[in-house]
């Protein structure tokens, strides 16, 4: 078989497998056999990149970084739908309906809590997908919807014109497991599985929304050309033909059987892969939807139902406190077992001091609970007649729980943290983050690997990596002797890292990379920087008084001077590099916008701070020169109005030469 021949087998064979996964979730070959078969189908595509298609699978993996979303305005307005709380609001629906036409029949479907997105094809091709935004202009978010696996990027035996709507959201399961990984990395978690769809679907970036591993159900036809259709069930069911994931859990069903679906979805929400906020009621017939029409807002053909919140009471039993990985104290409330939306709940999050104080929430008290969202169990109130008698109010330790080190709360929030720089409750996460590329980048020791060497017991701060031993790294599963052996030499290498690099991987608070790289080139060792006052750290450029606190407090606890004396018996380096001769760009900030073709961001960065400069990431009267890729946007536009020089990626080169 020829390469072209090939090409279009693995096309077809790994489109295929992709819809019977994502739209069907009948896998028919193990993801070793796709991930391969992919793999072989990009090497190709590169020795042959004439032969790349848009409908390519190759192609859902994310594109160039976009400046911002260009706007499209919808050829059919992606309108919103009225809702209504109880049965009797729906009755008055159903009333309005049939005083227009008589004989209406009704589909009831889940309603995704998700966000709302238009996919357009021409010929069978998908060419263009927008957010919903005010229902008649909205973001051109095509690049981010390519990575959703469960959107066709071709359509068979397809219409001239095709616009069909849909909810992009994130899986329950996914949503979990990239709240952990957050937690782990100590950025800000998501509140709920439609925020992180939002939020990924906007993303800049189609490659970090393609790790996000959203998903989408499709329910309606937008605008077809050459075909006629005449209910909402046809529709339906020709979507499903045509490779689409159609939203599921719908029946079609009189007026009299309405309110019984709508209670049969609320009673089973609980086992759906994914959120709801309601059920959607609609017109069968599309002739019937049309003689209905809209107001100015809504169809007159539809309506969401909205279930309402249930509140129910239960007792505090207990406040335990959890430490996170990021050390905060989280307090959570130990409660009599109460039904909620389904499920039996027995406790719920207090989130910090401040919400107990303000509630004034104490152990014995009676409160009310509900599932905020449908997801998460909250205490809304403290119903203070069934108080028993004189209880105390509740307070945080002071010391963590878990490690027994102090705990400061934080300037610039209500988190309470551990201090303790081997708390073994944030093992996981400082772990990570030392080995992390931009701190000590020690290769092959991702969260997987880390999880493995925590949970054998062989890893208990992050001075212990420079200890390990081949033999019980081999004994780890997914490891192995070749696998081992590498880690060690990744190990190794790691200990000659510049001391700013060591800075950043002790996770210091309000210690970032740039911090590091100032502090370093500053005390030079980082016995210096122990010995360091509060007047030398807050003299130091950029260096203010909290981050110059947090230094202090973390150098001067035993634990952190316990990791140190491990990595100085390891022989890990803790001196500075000595700063290079060159230092032309001493003084002078520059921005980088647009893709540049010959570096990355971050060598490009490297150069111009091995040169004395500052790469910053947005653009003012202080920035000495803008560097400007190809698709440079609103960075370069500014530079232009404040009068900045622009750099091409040539004239850069010539500058650093």
């Amino acid at each position: 078989m020829d390469d072209f021949s090939e090409i279009q087998a693995l096309r077809r064979e790994l489109t295929q497998a992709g819809y019977e996964y994502y739209v069907l979730d009948k896998p028919t070959i193990s993801d070793y056999d796709y991930d391969h078969k992919l793999r072989r189908l990009e090497e190709l595509e590169a020795a042959h990149p004439e032969t790349v298609t848009p409908d390519s699978p190759t192609q859902r993996v994310g594109g160039q970084a976009l400046e911002a979303f260009s706007q499209v305005t919808h050829q059919v307005p992606l309108e919103s739908l009225q809702d209504v709380f109880d049965f009797e609001e729906l009755e008055a629906f159903d009333q309005r309906v049939r005083g227009v036409v008589q004989e209406a029949e009704y589909v009831v479907e889940p309603k995704v809590d998700g966000l709302s997105v238009a996919l357009e094809y021409e010929n069978g091709l998908f060419i263009r997908g927008a957010t919903r935004g005010d229902g008649r202009v909205g973001e051109d978010v095509t690049e981010n919807l390519r990575t959703v696996r469960s959107i066709p990027l071709k359509i068979p035996d397809a219409p001239p014109r095709l616009i069909v709507r849909g909810e992009v959201f994130m899986p329950k399961k996914v949503f979990h497991m990239l709240n952990e990984e957050r937690e782990r990395r100590g950025e800000s978690l998501f509140a709920n599985p439609r925020n992180a769809a939002a939020g990924s679907l906007r993303q800049l970036d189609p490659k970090i929304a393609a790790t996000r591993k959203l998903d989408i159900l499709v329910f309606n036809i937008q605008w077809i050309e050459g075909e006629t259709l005449s209910t909402h069930l046809e529709t339906l069911d020709y979507l499903k033909n045509k490779g689409f994931k159609v939203i599921p859990h719908y029946r079609c069903t009189q007026a009299s059987e309405v309110i019984e679906h709508i209670v049969e979805i609320g009673e089973n929400r609980e086992t759906f892969s994914f959120d709801i906020d309601g059920a959607v009621v609609k017109v069968n017939g599309l002739s019937q939807r049309e003689t209905l029409g809209s107001t100015a807002k809504f169809p007159r053909w539809a309506a969401a139902y909205k279930y309402p919140p249930e509140v129910k009471p239960a007792q505090v039993v207990d406040i335990v406190i959890q430490v996170g990985r990021t050390g905060v104290l989280t307090p959570k409330a130990v409660l009599t077992p109460v039904r909620l939306a389904g499920t039996t709940v027995t406790n719920a999050t207090l989130h910090n001091q401040d919400f107990i104080s303000e509630k004034d929430i104490r152990i014995g008290d009676t409160v009310l609970v509900r599932k905020a969202g449908e997801i998460i169990p909250e205490v809304l109130s403290v119903v203070l007649e069934k108080r028993p008698g004189e209880i105390e109010p509740y307070f945080l330790p002071k010391i963590c729980p878990v490690c027994g080190a102090p705990v400061k709360r934080d300037e610039d929030g209500a988190h309470i943290r551990c201090t303790g720089a081997e708390c073994p409750a944030q093992l996981l996460r400082n772990l990570a983050h030392f080995a992390s590329r931009d701190a000590m980048d020690i290769e092959g020791l991702g969260i997987a690997v880390v999880e493995n060497l925590v949970g054998a017991e062989l890893v208990k701060t992050p001075g212990d990596l420079y200890f390990l031993k081949e033999e019980d790294i081999a004994k780890l599963d997914r490891m192995g002797k070749k696998s081992a052996k590498n880690l060690l030499t990744a190990l190794e290498k790691s200990k000659s890292q510049d001391l700013s690099r060591l800075i950043y991987a002790f996770g210091i608070r309000q210690v970032g990379q740039k911090a590091g790289k100032i502090l370093a080139a500053r005390f030079q060792t980082l016995e210096a920087l122990q010995n360091s006052t509060l007047e030398e750290l807050v003299a130091v450029d950029d260096i203010g008084e909290i981050t110059a606190q947090s230094i202090l407090e973390w150098m001067a606890s035993p634990q952190s001077r316990h990791l140190i004396q491990r990595l100085k018996e390891a022989g890990v380096n803790m001196t500075a590099a000595e700063q290079g001769s060159d230092q032309r760009f001493s003084g002078m900030i520059f921005v980088l916008t647009g893709a540049l073709e010959r570096f990355t961001r971050d060598e490009a960065s490297g150069m111009i701070e091995a040169k004395g400069g500052k790469a910053a990431g947005s653009v003012s009267k202080k920035t000495s020169y803008v560097v400007a890729g190809e698709a440079a946007g609103s960075k370069l536009r500014k530079a232009q109005e404040l009068g900045i020089p622009v750099l091409t990626e040539e004239e850069f080169l010539k500058l650093l030469q």
